[in-house]
């Protein structure tokens, strides 16, 4: 690796010496930068060619240059000579002017150590091309060695050739005397230029018609780059020492010769002996072999021989030679007339670049790209011109790489990015649109081609609208999506609203819906969806494109819509859509099927929602359910010692049966009732035997049936009997019942006494109710007419009561309770709960449903003015979760706002809620 960075550094290091050396000191220096040594030519290739730029202007050129160190071997006397002889060619280029002649940029400078002068950018030397590589860097630069010249670039070189000898022989009256290969300059864009007037010779007599040209005599001992190049002079100039304009026409059959005979002039000449060599060339030219012109094409052979005719006046003179069939190819017309635009009017070039788009690709790349571009970009400064040349230019750029592109045709389009007028011109563009987003670099697609597009879509014509509405969906895929959501959508929605075109709306609605794919799926949910109901129009065409959008968003796998949306806001709004007047009958059933297909996945999306969460929740019952059974074998719940529990509801186990003898050890915790307490009670029987012939109130919005109330009346009648033998029960929370949780309405605040303090029965178990077989979940009840009850975890269930009568071990007296017997009825049939409940050994309201657990039941507060909490549930209507509302319980004020006394109908409101 070192060693190859060394090998470089030495090869610039000597590049960079060289150019020093040659031009340091010359005064086009001053002017020019001088760059690589790129070519060589001239008479003996004495000139080594440089491309540079100007320093002022950054013009590209080449510099010539002539380093004297090449005459050194040669005495003062004939170095002068030399260089006298390179001056005058140069200084007669110099006044020269003509297309097919090199041009000069800066005249000849001379400098103690070269010569020097600038012309137009040059490639290389036709000799070059041909292999002659005399006087070229080292090692020969790749694009010469491998440089090939196509038949359309031969034909049109020789055309050129011709031309060149028409002005100079025509125009100027005079005689090139040195025409061949290495006096024949390539440019940079291919076109043959005639350089090398060293030897030039001028008409005695430019006014007459009939020129005169004197010749010089051939000097043998003079050097060779003081004399002409004798392979291609014609035989008189040597023989005779005469010449005119046919010795240049020899010159050009020699130079077409060697074009098709890779440089090989006709004859080789011995320099020594010059007369004796041009003798046997004549003998040879007089009985010319046929073998000498096989390479050459057929078309043109005649005429080769005839210019390589030994007398001058069978040659045919370079006017005559621009006119044969040989150069009637159509790339060589097509390259002729490029050259000759300068002379046409706008309607001729109008007709030609029309015709152009055929030629182009019957032409090799390097021809077009070199030599018909040029000219091309150069009728940008003619707007009127513009779009006639521009389809050729970008039919140019589809075979370009994008290397080439960016460096040959991207400069010139992007001031016309920005031309607005013609109209024409933003057409084409967007019928291109494609291949300049593929080929055109990020930033310039950025800052030049995308507001192109957002220009088209704020036009004022409609026809331009539609058109970039159409293109658009092609080349969006290589749009940024930057670019898509922040310019180009916002401007396709601002078309399709402020428009009065029906098209342009409809164009931007499919446009739209063509695009969808590339945009993500919130963006879409979020700015599109809603855009179309801003749509005010309701022709046939714009609700079908509305409803294309809608059906590509929801089917499309990318995108998809909620059914959150699908139900707030895509439904309303198709629904309405589709009974619009304007639809037909197909079109309201296209409208049909996307709505049914809408509801349908909506309704698949939240079913299985709610499958899946009705699954999650059974998971975690069972699991609730197990844990629970787990914990009531492990806990035994021990009776009362509260006597006056056992007195009321009798003495019940824990699975339901008598406990007998077997009644396990009192609980520490329970209390008798006190005092206190047993005359707070006897107040309450008072107040509930007023009771007895007050109607019970219920709510007027509920009818409640005859068979509930009867029912409930029985029920309450039967447990009031009974409540005055049950002495103490212990009562624990049965697990849970599988089914939808129901809470009972809401319950009044408890009853206060005449003294304010809270009216209990003595009770200080917690103790609550479930309604069985409805898995009702309940919250704590408060303080009602047993105001001593702390808040309960359950609520017992009632089937059992009837049959579970009984003492439970010890026993004590029980209060009084007839009182309340006829509370809600009197002298009905009793009615136990067991005969309310439903048949079969599965009834709900079985005891073996108690169970033991510490989870507190959300519900309201449940305290009937003095009933238990949950008292008859499931007989009485107002529990109805139908019919109620489930507002929170305030902690100590009565939730209907009635104060508490020992008025009946306050208590009977408080009783009810």
């Amino acid at each position: 690796m070192e060693s190859m960075l060394n090998k470089l550094k030495s090869t610039v290091t000597k590049v960079t010496a060289d150019v020093t050396s040659a031009v340091m000191g010359n005064p086009v220096t001053r002017e020019f930068e001088v760059g690589r040594h790129i070519a060589s030519g001239g008479p003996g290739m004495c000139w080594r060619i440089y491309n540079g730029t100007k320093k002022s202007t950054k013009q590209e050129v080449a510099v010539f240059v002539f380093d004297k160190k090449m005459v050194d071997k040669y005495q003062k006397f004939d170095k002068d000579q030399i260089v006298d002889s390179l001056k005058k060619g140069v200084q007669q280029l110099t006044r020269l002017r003509h297309p097919r002649l090199l041009t000069v940029q800066h005249p000849l400078e001379e400098s103690r150590d070269c010569l020097a002068f600038c012309t137009e950018p040059v490639f290389a030397s036709l000799s070059n091309v041909l292999g002659q590589w005399d006087n070229l860097p080292s090692p020969v630069p790749n694009d010469i060695k491998e440089y090939k010249l196509y038949d359309v670039e031969t034909k049109y070189g020789l055309l050129q050739m011709s031309e060149g000898l028409s002005f100079l022989h025509s125009g100027v009256k005079m005689v090139h005397g040195n025409l061949c290969l290495e006096n024949i300059i390539l440019n940079k864009s291919g076109a043959w230029k005639i350089m090398g007037f060293d030897f030039s010779i001028s008409s005695v007599n430019p006014s007459d018609a009939e020129p005169r040209y004197t010749c010089k005599e051939w000097e043998p001992n003079l050097p060779p780059l003081c004399l002409p190049n004798p392979e291609y002079l014609a035989p008189e100039y040597i023989l005779s020492v005469s010449c005119d304009s046919a010795s240049d026409m020899y010159s050009l059959g020699v130079v077409m010769h060697a074009v098709f005979n890779d440089g090989k002039p006709v004859f080789k000449v011995n320099k020594h002996d010059i007369f004796k060599s041009f003798s046997r060339q004549l003998d040879q030219l007089s009985t010319m072999n046929p073998a000498v012109l096989n390479k050459i094409p057929e078309e043109v052979r005649d005429h080769v021989k005839m210019l390589l005719s030994v007398t001058p006046n069978v040659r045919p003179d370079a006017d005559q030679m621009t006119k044969i069939p040989f150069f009637d190819d159509v790339g060589a017309m097509t390259l002729q007339y490029f050259d000759s635009l300068f002379q046409r009017d706008n309607l001729q070039k109008s007709q030609f670049y029309k015709g152009l788009p055929k030629v182009l690709p019957k032409l090799p790349k390097r021809v077009v790209v070199h030599r018909i571009l040029p000219s091309l970009t150069s009728e940008f400064v003619n707007p009127d011109m513009v779009p006639f040349v521009l389809p050729n230019v970008l039919l140019i750029a589809e075979e370009c790489t994008k290397e080439e592109y960016v460096r040959l045709i991207l400069p010139d389009l992007t001031p016309v990015f920005k031309q607005q007028e013609p109209v024409q011109i933003l057409l084409i563009f967007l019928q291109k649109m494609d291949l300049l987003l593929t080929k055109t670099p990020a930033e310039d697609i950025k800052n030049s081609v995308l507001p192109m597009v957002y220009r088209a879509l704020e036009a004022p014509s409609v026809q331009i609208q539609e058109l970039c509405l159409n293109i658009i969906p092609t080349f969006a895929n290589l749009i940024d999506y930057p670019s898509i959501k922040n310019a180009l959508i916002p401007r396709i929605k601002s078309a399709c609203l402020q428009t009065s075109s029906l098209a342009v709306r409809v164009n931007s609605l499919v446009c739209l819906g063509k695009i969808l794919e590339y945009m993500d799926k919130w963006f879409v949910i979020d700015e599109i969806l809603p855009f179309l109901q801003q749509i005010p129009s309701r022709e046939p065409a714009v609700l079908m494109g509305i409803l294309g959008i809608y059906k590509c968003t929801f089917s499309h796998k990318k995108l998809g819509i909620p059914k959150e949306q699908l139900a707030s806001k895509v439904l309303p709004h198709l629904v309405s859509l589709s009974i619009d007047n304007n639809l037909n009958l197909n079109q309201f059933n296209s409208f049909m099927v996307v709505i049914r297909d809408m509801l349908s996945r909506m309704e698949t999306e939240h079913k299985t929602k709610l499958e899946q969460l009705h699954l999650m929740q059974e998971q975690q019952r069972s699991m609730s359910i197990s844990s629970q059974g787990k914990q009531s074998e492990e806990t035994k719940s021990p009776p009362t010692s509260c006597n006056q529990i056992d007195d009321i509801f009798g003495s019940t186990g824990v699975n339901g049966k008598e406990n007998g003898s077997s009644a396990p050890a009192p609980q520490p915790n329970r209390m008798s009732l006190t005092l206190e307490e047993k005359q707070r009670l006897a107040k309450e029987q008072e107040q509930a035997a007023k009771l007895r012939n007050q109607p019970a109130l219920a709510p007027q919005s509920i009818k409640p049936s005859s068979s509930s109330n009867t029912q409930t009346k029985d029920l309450t009648s039967s447990l009031l009997n009974q409540m005055t033998s049950l002495n103490s029960m212990s009562l624990v929370r049965p697990p849970p019942v599988q089914g939808a949780a129901m809470a009972a309405f809401p319950a009044p605040s408890p009853m206060v006494g005449s003294m304010g303090t809270p009216v209990s029965n003595g009770f200080n178990t917690s103790m609550g109710f479930q309604a069985g077989g409805m898995g009702m979940g309940i919250r704590p009840a408060g303080p009602g007419l047993y105001g001593g009850m702390a808040t309960a975890t359950s609520t017992p269930n009632f089937g059992a009561l009837a049959q579970n009568q009984g003492p439970l071990g010890q026993t004590s007296k029980a209060q009084d309770m007839s009182a309340l017997d006829n509370l809600f009825t009197a002298s009905k049939p009793k009615v136990s709960l067991n005969q309310m409940g439903p048949p079969g050994n599965g009834s709900p309201w079985q005891l073996n449903q108690f169970g033991s657990s510490q989870t507190q039941l959300q519900g309201p507060p449940a305290g009937m003015g003095g009933a238990p909490s949950g008292f008859g549930m499931q007989a009485n209507p107002f529990f109805s979760p139908q019919n109620f509302s489930q507002p929170p319980a305030a902690p100590s004020v009565n939730q209907t706002g009635i104060k508490h006394s020992a008025s009946v109908n306050n208590d009977l409101k408080d009783l009810f809620g």
